[in-house]
């Protein structure tokens, strides 16, 4: 039965599957013959694999110009890398972290000074203090020191006569013209006048100054400084013009640990863009930093109306021992700090009444006081324009962004805003009544002041010599100053504009 179904099976098979011996055999041969090409055709693939890696580690040694031996197997670097690139990648986030801080920082800080100027000033300012300090026998004299150029100021005759109605009973006023009687007709005119109008005023005359130094003001009032006969001296600029009760007011603050009374520069109500412009700087940016300044103790006074105490100025050397600075100003009033006394501004702020001005006088002008600036204090070189709206709101704005997230172009509109309405309160309070422009013209000056404050700081920084009337100066650091020839002067302006 068993025989039947396999002989059946045998019979169901197809005949094509049905091999016979002989085919089986050559069908083992050819698998055989494929499998020893085959390890044929691997052998030749690793000799040649074998003689590339050689050929690669000939090379190698042949460019290895520092015959570095071979101290075994190739270490796997690919790790170091970027472990490398992550602490730079760190370094580099925590910079700009830092970064962020140090702006949001800087711009609360501002805002606080911005408060503090604001609060002061009306606290400060047109606030007249009494004589209560000083009897009739007592009262201190003060002997008033004029330079004067030249009379090409069409206010210069108004600004002086103003000296000769102040409403103080002893003072006395020494005009120092630094021309020759001869070389300025109009000028000694001016000072004949009104000396012949107002002889009760005493007062006195010296023209051609004398040379005890390199700065062109102090030559000029160091023949009136020593004639001067009282214990308070008052250097007042040609441009300022007083009102009755500024002397007095200006005594008054000055107690026995006082040394310089200064004012606060200001402008008056005049017409004109450039006016417009000085009233709103001196308004609002300088009013801030200055208020500020003498707010809390640093040094800050100008030289354009200061009372000082003559024997501190003696005990210095004189006027003539400020004469190596320009900013003689400054160094005055650092003499009066380091001998532990204070320098305060008075309640009036000094009325800058200049009447041939225009707006690249007043630009020149701002140049080189940052020139002065940078050379007696350098920190301001990277201080001073952080102190800028626009500078100050960019750079806030992205630490913000880059911090919070917050969105930096609202940011820095409403860092203007703000900005702009604490400016607008300030010059009221340093005007003390109605401006003479409108709000649209305080907002075009304010905008273009603040626009080309940084163009002007740079500027300062790319030439920092000095031009002064007709004459040229180069500063060194500590504000040190030394004469500059104009021909050199005008050579190296020539060779900076053909580089840029």
């Amino acid at each position: 039965m068993q025989n039947n179904v396999r002989n059946n099976q045998e019979y169901l098979r197809p005949t094509s599957l049905i091999l016979s011996e002989a085919e089986k055999a050559e069908k083992k041969a050819k698998i055989n013959q494929g499998q020893e090409q085959l390890g044929i055709i691997m052998e030749v693939m690793e000799a040649e694999t074998e003689t590339n890696e050689a050929a690669i580690r000939s090379e190698a040694n042949e460019v290895n110009f520092m015959n570095i031996p071979d101290w075994g197997p190739e270490i796997d670097r690919r790790p170091l890398k970027d472990s490398a690139e992550t602490e730079g990648f760190r370094c580099y986030t925590v910079i700009l972290f830092l970064l962020a801080l140090i702006f949001i920082g800087f711009r609360i800080g501002l805002g606080i000074l911005h408060l503090i100027a604001l609060l002061y000033g009306k606290w400060k300012l047109h606030r007249r203090k009494d004589l209560v300090q000083f009897t009739e026998k007592s009262l201190p004299g003060v002997s008033i020191l004029k330079p004067l150029v030249n009379s090409a100021d069409p206010s210069l005759f108004q600004n002086l006569e103003t000296f000769f109605l102040l409403d103080y009973p002893k003072y006395e006023i020494i005009f120092c013209i630094q021309c020759t009687e001869s070389e300025d007709s109009r000028l000694k005119m001016y000072v004949d006048s009104l000396r012949n109008k107002y002889p009760s005023v005493q007062s006195k005359v010296f023209y051609g100054g004398e040379s005890v130094s390199v700065n062109p003001k102090i030559n000029n009032m160091h023949p009136g400084y020593k004639a001067a006969i009282y214990e308070f001296i008052l250097i007042s600029d040609s441009g300022i013009r007083m009102r009755s009760d500024t002397l007095s007011d200006m005594v008054s603050h000055m107690t026995d640990s006082v040394g310089l009374v200064h004012q606060m520069p200001f402008s008056c109500d005049r017409s004109g863009l450039s006016a417009t412009l000085e009233k709103v700087y001196f308004g609002t940016s300088h009013a801030r930093m200055y208020l500020a300044a003498n707010c809390i103790g640093i040094n800050c006074a100008t030289g354009m109306s200061a009372l000082m105490r003559k024997e501190i100025l003696e005990d210095e050397g004189g006027l003539k021992a400020f004469g190596k600075y320009l900013a003689e100003d400054y160094f005055m009033a650092q003499a009066v700090q380091d001998r532990g006394l204070h320098t305060v501004i008075c309640s009036q702020p000094a009325l800058q009444n200049a009447g041939d001005s225009s707006i690249q006088l007043f630009q020149n002008r701002i140049t080189r006081w940052a020139k002065l600036r940078a050379a007696m204090v350098p920190l301001t070189i990277l201080l001073e324009p952080l102190s800028e709206c626009i500078l100050l709101g960019l750079l806030t704005a992205w630490s913000v962004f880059y911090l919070f997230r917050w969105d930096p172009l609202l940011f820095f509109l409403l860092h203007i805003l703000i900005w702009f309405l604490m400016d607008w309160v300030l010059i009221h309070v340093v005007q003390n009544g109605s401006l003479p422009f409108n709000k649209f013209e305080f907002l075009l000056m304010w905008i273009y002041r603040e626009i080309s404050a940084p163009v002007l700081f740079i500027w300062a920084q790319i030439e920092p010599d000095i031009r002064w009337r007709n004459n040229y100066f180069r500063l060194k650091w500590g504000g040190l100053v030394e004469p500059l020839d104009r021909k050199i002067h005008l050579w190296k302006k020539q060779k900076n504009e053909q580089v840029t």
